[in-house]
């Protein structure tokens, strides 16, 4: 058996009750029991790498390793050992970083879009942590890890406030703040469409897409709530702005609360963000069809310190190309 990186457990939930085990793991992986590191790398195997855990018998039902066919029973205990990935080695690449606010403790870094946060598949290089290891040298869990210091994400095209710990402190505090839902994380978006009512929360349950397993959907039976709170700030032309504050911080959350809406990002792909004829100005199709990215933005970030305890509050301003939509939507509407 692989060394483990993970060793992840749970019962076997009722609605998989005398399903096949590898059917059983792939409705495991679409809404994990838990929301961890080890269940998110989990829920992103496909299904054939599901099977070849279980031929391996790096799954284990009621004790023992079991066969794909096996029909599993509600409530038996399940063990998956998830193995070790191929070592990233971390070399720092200096970077010109956008440094919002940076003490002994923590950076707050103003991330452009296009750039990966943390290494993974096909990143191995070019990385916000590589970037931020030539910039400081006390980054937390810099001993092997993948991803010091980063206690949250952002989608490689979003762009905005992102926080990162220098030190064990100071990454358990904003962390348990982030868990505890006591940061305040606010957003703009341009979307297709002009959202009514103009104000409103959306409130779902949330977990991964019945068929496609690298989208998220809110139209599933079963997941984890998801709390996504939006205004509508100026609208016109078949496009709109729009602030957003999240309740809980799922995958593609806001992305996806909107797009099942009826009013996907701009240029978001993945979510129909490319309805171009759905925007009736020239000015803004253009604009937005011109986006190398999708048109969302970490706009700012409210927490306390979590060593000293003093009320921050990061704000970033719109990048250009998304300044440029904000002000045919200013001119417009006559501002």
């Amino acid at each position: 058996m692989a060394i483990a990186l993970f060793i992840i457990s749970c019962d076997v939930p009722v609605e998989f009750d005398g399903q096949r085990l590898d059917r059983a793991l792939v409705g495991l992986g679409l809404n994990p029991p838990e929301e961890t590191e080890a269940w998110e790398r989990f829920s992103g195997l496909s299904r054939a790498r599901l099977q070849k855990l279980i031929d391996r018998g790096e799954v284990q039902v009621a004790g023992a390793s079991r066969a794909r066919s096996f029909k599993v029973l509600a409530g038996q205990p399940i063990v998956i050992t998830l193995p070790e990935p191929a070592p990233v080695e971390l070399v720092p690449e200096p970077m010109d970083l956008v440094v919002l606010y940076e003490d002994s403790d923590l950076i707050v870094v103003d991330k452009p879009a296009g750039l990966v946060v943390h290494p993974g598949a096909g990143h191995f290089s070019g990385t916000l942590v590589h970037g931020l290891l030539a910039h400081c040298q006390d980054l937390s869990g810099i001993g092997g890890e993948v991803r010091p210091g980063i206690v949250h994400r952002l989608d490689r095209d979003t762009s905005g406030c992102i926080v990162v710990a220098k030190n064990d402190k100071a990454h358990e505090g904003i962390a348990t703040q982030f868990a505890e839902r006591r940061v305040h994380k606010h957003y703009e978006a341009f979307v297709i469409g002009e959202p009514n009512p103009a104000r409103g929360v959306i409130d779902t349950m949330f977990g991964r897409h019945a068929t496609d397993r690298k989208r998220f959907s809110s139209k599933v039976k079963h997941g984890k709530r998801a709390l996504t709170s939006y205004a509508v700030v100026k609208s016109g032309g078949g496009l709109a702005r729009v602030v957003i504050e999240l309740g809980t911080g799922r995958t593609h959350q806001i992305r996806v609360h909107l797009a099942d809406r009826g009013y996907p990002v701009v240029g978001d792909v993945m979510y129909g963000g490319q309805r171009w004829g759905s925007i009736r100005d020239k000015q803004l199709r253009e604009l937005a069809k011109g986006l190398k990215r999708h048109a969302l933005h970490a706009a700012r970030l409210e927490f306390a310190h979590p060593v000293t305890g003093a009320p921050l509050q990061l704000e970033s301003p719109l990048p250009p190309e998304l300044s440029a939509l904000a002000q045919v939507l200013d001119d417009l509407s006559g501002e």
